[in-house]
């Protein structure tokens, strides 16, 4: 993408009661955006502006059933950083009525101040129970369950937005249908996947697409895919018009990138990025490892989350290829003090990873996996099994 977008600061934007100098949010990731890295991307961002929030970095997508009935294990993940000013969570649901009472209690009980709606997440899990990318097929359900959200959390003066993505596949599209409908309900914004279900995080981002749903409807638009670098967000801003963006695999191994993304948005023009060394990279990974034991209250479990971040966090460095297993293996902070005092610690931030993409990417799912008879009609059907419950149509 293009990396080279002068102009003026990005326009602050107006999510209900928050006001964000930096229009960037951190995209829910499973398994990735719990309070420990959350801390570690925002810190980043603050440390940039002068400016709070600097940002708004949500948690990873929970179950609303979970969260409405009060299920412990859901109820964990819902843990706020407190030195965050803007709690945000995602919800993932499929029945209206779940879902507004979920936003209930994370609003009331929980203190959140900013809730989003997951209706782009392609997993066959989540897909397969009529849920996320291909639930705004169903305009009625979706806009069922997306006025109760709204209504649910105006009680606590909570901004409601949703995260979708194209459509099902290319002859399926469904973005600018529910958008207008998400409009109506009262969303205040708009978080745009710039890929089909079928494409899931393979190929290109079309960000043509984002060009053309900001064209349709008055609300904010946040714009997300193939952001790698701040030069790139600056570029989908100034060529879709899009309010802001969000970052999901961008950040993964680089907290930094927020850093970047909050220093571009207030000049209004990306500079060339201060890299760390790999002796700053090392401090992070220590800092995340000792913010996953607190995070989890076990040294050994947080030490297992920290391992699939390893080659993320070390993609291009000349590690070897026995330090970079023993890494991914890691078990205890004193192994990890060991392991990344073995580190070339002057060895220089590797630039040709810059602009590459990072995390999962795959190929096309080539069939999207829907309940029985989903593409029959855009209502949902009497006796149609979604999230594991039988929801009469109507």
């Amino acid at each position: 993408m293009t990396q080279e977008t002068p102009g003026s600061a990005i326009q602050p934007l107006q999510l209900g009661p928050i006001s964000l100098p930096v229009p960037v949010f951190l995209a829910p990731m499973a398994g990735v955006t719990n309070p420990a890295f959350r801390r570690l991307c925002r810190e980043q961002a603050e440390s940039a502006v002068d400016q709070r929030p600097a940002g708004v970095f949500t948690c990873e997508m929970i179950t609303a059933r979970g969260v409405a009935s009060h299920i412990d294990k859901t109820l964990a993940m819902m843990e706020a950083d407190p030195s965050d000013p803007v709690f945000s969570v995602q919800l993932y649901g499929t029945e209206p009525v779940g879902v507004a009472q979920a936003v209930a209690v994370a609003c009331g009980e929980f203190g959140v101040r900013h809730i989003d709606l997951n209706f782009g997440c392609p997993v066959p899990k989540v897909t397969r129970r009529g849920g996320g990318g291909v639930l705004p097929w169903k305009l009625g359900l979706f806009e069922r369950i997306v006025r109760g959200a709204v209504r649910a959390a105006a009680t606590y003066d909570v901004p409601v937005t949703i995260k979708t993505r194209i459509g099902i596949d290319d002859r399926y599209l469904t973005m600018l249908d529910s958008a207008r409908v998400a409009e109506q309900a009262g969303v205040a914004a708009l978080t745009l996947h710039a890929r089909t279900v079928e494409q899931a995080y393979s190929g290109q981002a079309d960000w043509e697409a984002i060009t053309r749903l900001v064209g349709a409807v008055s609300i904010p638009v946040i714009g997300n895919g193939d952001i790698w670098e701040a030069g790139d967000a600056l570029a989908m801003m100034a060529q879709t018009g899009c309010a802001g963006v969000a970052i999901g695999r961008g950040a993964l191994g680089r907290p930094w990138l927020f850093r970047d993304l909050a220093a571009a948005m207030i000049r209004g023009q990306a500079a060339v990025p201060t890299l760390p060394t790999c002796a700053e990279v090392a401090a992070m990974v220590r800092r995340h490892a000792q913010g996953l034991v607190e995070h989890f209250k076990d040294e050994r479990h947080g030490l297992s989350d920290l391992r699939k971040h390893m080659s993320w966090y070390f993609k291009g460095f000349s590690l070897g290829g026995s330090l970079r297993h023993d890494l991914a293996m890691v078990s205890s902070l004193a192994q990890l003090d060991d392991l990344l005092g073995r580190l070339d610690l002057t060895e220089p931030f590797p630039r040709h990873e810059l602009e590459a993409p990072r995390g999962r990417q795959g190929s096309p799912r080539g069939k999207v996996v829907m309940p029985y008879g989903w593409l029959d009609s855009r209502e949902l059907d009497d006796d149609v099994m979604i999230d594991d419950e039988v929801v009469s149509g109507g």
